[in-house]
This record gives C-alpha cells, sequence and structure tokens, in this order.
C-alpha cells in the first residue's frame, strides 16, 4: 500500500530533477549544442518564441551554431534577440543563415560555471528535502489524527527517505555529468 502522498511526493521531486536538468542544458560549455539558444526568446509574429520554432538549428562543428530560418525576415530579431541574451556571443548573417560562433571558454570562466552548476543543483536538493519535510509532516498529523497507524508512518517514513535519497543521487549526476562536460568544454 503506498500512500498517495508519496506518489504525490515523486512527481514534485521528477519535476526538481528534470527542471535542474533544463537549466543545465542551457549552460554554455565552450562546445556548441542546439540547446544553447533554449534561453533565447524572440518576438516574432505577436508573441515570444524559442530559435527552434522559428528555423532549423545545426551545429556543423563543435565550435559553430548555424541557424536557417524559414522566414527571412525575422533574421534582425533573432540577431538581436541572441545579442541581449546571455550567452555572451556574436552571431553574424549573410542574409540566409545566422551563424554564430562559440568561443573556448577560459579556465576561469570554467570554474565560474562549475560554481553556478554546483548552486543550481543544491537548489534543486533543497527544493526536494522540502518536499521530503512536508510529506513526513502531513504524515505525523494524520498519524496524530488517527488515520493512519504508527507502524504505516514509520514505513511511509523510511519509503519517503528512499524516494529523497534516489532523487538526491539524481542530482548529483547530473551535476557531475555538466561538470564534466564544462571542464572538458
Amino acid at each position: 500500500m503506498s500512500h498517495p502522498l508519496i506518489k504525490d511526493a515523486e512527481q514534485k521531486m521528477d519535476k526538481s530533477v528534470e527542471s535542474l536538468q533544463q537549466e543545465l542544458s542551457g549552460f554554455r560549455t565552450g562546445r556548441a549544442t542546439p540547446n544553447l539558444l533554449d534561453v533565447v526568446h524572440v518576438d516574432a509574429y505577436g508573441s515570444k518564441m524559442k530559435i527552434n520554432q522559428l528555423g532549423n538549428i545545426t551545429v556543423p562543428d563543435s565550435h559553430l551554431i548555424v541557424i536557417d530560418l524559414w522566414d527571412k525576415s525575422l533574421i534582425g530579431a533573432v540577431e538581436k534577440a541572441i545579442m541581449a541574451s546571455p550567452l555572451g556571443v556574436n552571431p553574424s548573417n549573410d542574409g540566409r543563415l545566422i551563424r554564430i560562433p562559440i568561443p573556448p571558454l577560459s579556465e576561469e570562466r570554467r570554474k565560474e560555471l562549475t560554481k553556478v552548476a554546483n548552486k543550481m543543483a543544491e537548489e534543486a536538493r533543497v527544493a526536494v528535502r522540502n518536499i521530503r519535510r512536508h510529506v513526513l509532516e502531513t504524515l505525523k498529523k494524520e498519524q496524530k489524527d488517527g488515520k493512519i497507524t504508527e507502524d504505516d508512518l514509520h514505513r511511509l517514513s523510511d519509503e519517503v527517505q528512499k524516494l529523497t535519497d534516489k532523487h538526491i543521487e539524481k542530482i548529483d549526476q547530473v551535476l557531475k555529468a555538466k561538470e564534466k562536460d564544462i571542464m572538458e568544454g
């Protein structure tokens, strides 16, 4: 018998891990990937749109991203959005394609990015622990109100702890992979 609170907690913990993965995928590691542009939103057709909704993004080599927009009239807006983004890159265009050279990262910048990644991972760990704390408080209240037995409380508390440990481990794995990516760049 699993408690609905535990299922809910697992979904919330999964979201914390996914959110961290999404945030870290936008990190510039000195290697070109289409994901880098996920943080860029362009004013197009009356709304904010991601570049991958406006054209094809290719990576011909590890230091270049090429964007082939379906609507060439958006080249200026896309270029402007990229320059205004926190990526720190300088796009150029030939009227057809936008090219974004990705310069290698300095050692200092790599260390800085690693610190930021660690901070984001710690925030995700705290979110997971807060979910655990909330579930445990609710379970204790249910036990106090006679909705569950003391044995159920202990069993469910163990289940929540295992779930928490599993998600903290996932966060650590995501962080370790990103740190490796940043340092190898």
